[in-house]
């Protein structure tokens, strides 16, 4: 199936990161969160992505075209019939990549119509955010919508606390201290959703369509949607905090999300 993920935003709330590059391209580690993200469903066999581009686009098909030369060594012969010798491999030999140019000010509804195109004939296709990471069960969530038969499920999720979570005993002394504990009640669309194709009958090309807004509720309203509900690790990029988080987790050798 193949993975469709939104990679065009502004990314307003995290500029103090960085600037200089689009949201997916931020480093979770040494590497882009996108990249992450993208081995998370590789692990899972999907390895056939399009990427929605838009806000400095050109770095994300920079990071990709330079893929090769920037994952192995290799040697370079100068001159009229340069040639490059690569000596070592990376994990990602099967990855197919689509980069769609969508439009700079396009909304997320708008940049999903746009690459239509790129997904005809399939019957279904994955979809979700460049900013997002999860333990989300990849196979357990298709099965799960072939099952149900509606044009989009949703994973549910329940949002990390804006709140360290304290754990003691009778006596008052702490025995745990979770900072970013997963909310106990309420749930909060994740992303990583699957669609059935018909999904384009609910988009147009207009520039401002949100897609979690009209499409969305008009699949509700016409009992086409369905909630996969993740109860495990989540976690969204959107400020300066949530980036120290995740960078910490992968630095301590805890992110959850690392599973190859």
């Amino acid at each position: 199936m193949r993975v469709v993920i939104l990679c065009g935003g502004f990314g307003t709330r995290i500029r103090d990161v960085s600037d200089e590059v689009p949201k997916p391209m931020i480093p979770v580690g040494r590497l882009p969160i996108l990249w992450h993200l993208m081995k998370y469903y590789a692990s899972f066999g999907h390895t056939d992505f399009i990427l929605c581009l838009g806000y400095k686009g050109q770095v994300i098909k920079d990071f990709f075209l330079n893929y090769e030369a920037n994952t192995r060594d290799f040697t370079i012969t100068l001159g009229g019939e340069s040639q490059i010798e690569f000596h070592t491999r990376h994990s990602e030999p099967n990855w197919k990549i689509t980069l769609a140019e969508t439009g700079l000010d396009s909304l997320t509804g708008t940049r999903i119509k746009k690459i239509e195109k790129y997904l005809a004939g399939e019957s279904n296709f994955m979809l979700t955010y460049g900013d997002g990471l999860s333990t989300v069960d990849l196979a357990a969530l298709e099965k799960f919508h072939v099952q149900k038969d509606r044009v989009l499920t949703v994973t549910g999720v329940r949002p990390p606390s804006r709140f360290g979570e304290l754990v003691a005993g009778n006596d008052g002394l702490i025995s745990e201290f979770n900072e970013k504990p997963q909310a106990a009640d309420g749930r909060i669309s994740g992303g990583f959703f699957v669609c059935k194709s018909e999904i384009f009958k609910y988009l147009n090309d207009r520039e401002d369509l949100v897609f979690e807004q009209g499409p969305m509720k008009t699949l509700v309203s016409d009992k086409q949607a369905v909630v996969f509900e993740h109860d495990e690790f989540w976690q969204c990029m959107d400020t300066n905090r949530d980036w120290q988080y995740l960078n910490e987790l992968v630095s301590t050798g805890k992110a959850p999300w690392i599973n190859w």
